[in-house]
């Protein structure tokens, strides 16, 4: 009997990306505890996003955003950029490696190389105890999954809602798997958002999927349950640089109803989700944070430069 068929003898292999605990890749808990749960905030900017749209707003360093469910489930999938430089972008994969798959407070959201460095730290979020469920779904998506272990053998502690294992729809396997055409995908919406800030297509890039439960099945298939976030849910993040952040409400909604075709059920599981930006006004409570650098890496990948050579 192999390993994968020993339900019986569950082991669970040590994590590739073994973080030591004074490493700075964990965020220092004491300190974002302390931001967390501060009540010495301003509202600088909130909106409401309706349903099956997309929008982009800046979060400035030292501020925090929350995101909101204020009807009720619905799926968000969230892009984070460098707000002065957008090549320095999300990066869901080593996210996922340094910390896992579905992330929630402390963990940390990291910008793609050359750059290297946490755009945002998690804070809050209300979902944090749903644990792993019966089909070994998780919530906020990024992927990690420990789908052939036993359900008794499940962590009481494991508390994701924010995933990274999955990525945004999009209108073109929407076309190749229904042959239908529909412009409301998160992707789209996406790209519809960063217009005016001066980006395009080719700037959206993976995303953190908020409020969506997900796993992966015992083929190693990526499954979707409806979103368990109920009204006044939040997921919030305090920003560790000056950011741009783009958010689309999924056209799936709570994915109750999820389907490649633009079913009217499925539509009417659609809610809008709320975004909410907050200055720090207390200065004591960032006294020990400092904004990230880049990545400490100068080398040159081992290219040694040509130098002109002068006969004279």
């Amino acid at each position: 009997m192999s390993t994968l068929d020993n339900q019986n003898s569950p082991q669970v292999p040590s994590a590739a990306y073994n973080v030591p605990r004074e490493s700075p890749v964990l965020a220092d808990q004491t300190l974002y505890s302390r931001i967390g749960a501060t009540t010495s905030r301003e509202l600088v900017e909130s909106f409401i996003l309706p349903i099956r749209s997309g929008r982009a707003w800046i979060v400035p360093k030292g501020h925090i955003c929350r995101l909101t469910t204020p009807e009720g489930p619905q799926v968000g999938d969230l892009n984070i950029w460098s707000l002065h430089n957008p090549r320095e972008r999300f990066w869901a994969a080593r996210t996922r490696q340094l910390h896992r798959s579905h992330v929630s407070v402390y963990d940390r959201l990291w910008s793609c190389l050359p750059y290297l460095r946490p755009l945002v730290t998690i804070t809050g979020d209300s979902l944090s105890d749903y644990g792993v469920d019966r089909l070994r779904g998780r919530v906020h998506d990024v992927c990690q999954s420990r789908f052939l272990l036993d359900q008794s053998n499940a962590a009481a502690d494991d508390d994701f809602d924010a995933q990274l294992l999955g990525t945004r729809c999009d209108p073109y396997v929407n076309q190749m798997l229904s042959g239908e055409a529909f412009d409301y995908h998160c992707h789209s919406n996406l790209t519809r958002a960063i217009l005016p800030y001066g980006l395009a297509e080719y700037d959206v890039h993976d995303v953190l999927n908020v409020f969506q439960v997900t796993g992966l099945n015992r083929d190693g298939q990526y499954f979707m349950e409806a979103s368990p976030a109920k009204p006044g849910d939040y997921f919030e993040f305090f920003a560790e640089i000056d950011i741009l952040c783009a958010l689309s409400t999924c056209p799936g909604g709570d994915l109750s109803a999820w389907g490649w075709a633009a079913s009217e059920e499925m539509r009417k599981s659609c809610r809008p989700l709320g975004v909410e930006v907050y200055r720090i006004t207390d200065p004591a409570i960032l006294e020990d944070w400092m904004p990230p650098s880049p990545a400490s890496y100068k080398g040159l990948h081992g290219i040694k430069l040509p130098m002109y050579k002068h006969d004279g």
